[in-house]
């Protein structure tokens, strides 16, 4: 999977914060999550800025970053290693991983594309349940 430096230690799963299919997305680790492996930060805070740096932010905020230890991992890449990090979501990760990336990405871009007419922001903010609030990075 495509890899790129960064100096996070934590698995921190970087989001767009003003995209609906992104903040359902992380609702969805977060729920399945059960160890509370993952935290998250919005790619528009200044914790997401700071790890979105370098080289790999470029476009980031039409993708999904994972920045585990000191790598960051984009698009396909991250959709793949966060659910083979989910019990019971495994093997759906396996099968992803094994698809050859420039097939797997450009299905991630085409989703990317419509995502904000499909999914649009809440008019309201979603308050994190108190186990994920946790998790959440500070602003």
């Amino acid at each position: 999977m495509g890899q790129r430096e960064t100096s996070s230690l934590a698995p921190v799963l970087l989001f767009d914060g003003d995209c609906g299919l992104c903040s359902r997305a992380v609702q969805f680790v977060a729920r399945r999550d059960r160890d509370a492996h993952f935290r998250y930060a919005a790619l528009e805070s200044p914790v997401g800025r700071a790890l979105a740096k370098g080289e790999w932010a470029q476009g980031a905020g039409d993708t999904l970053i994972l920045v585990v230890g000191g790598s960051a991992l984009l698009r396909s890449d991250a959709v793949a290693a966060i659910l083979l990090r989910l019990p019971g979501w495994r093997w759906v990760g396996k099968v992803l991983g094994a698809i050859p990336r420039p097939l797997r990405d450009l299905g991630y871009r085409g989703v990317a594309r419509v995502r904000r007419r499909i999914f649009p922001p809440p008019d309201v903010c979603v308050l994190p349940d108190p186990t994920l609030h946790a998790r959440v990075l500070p602003p």
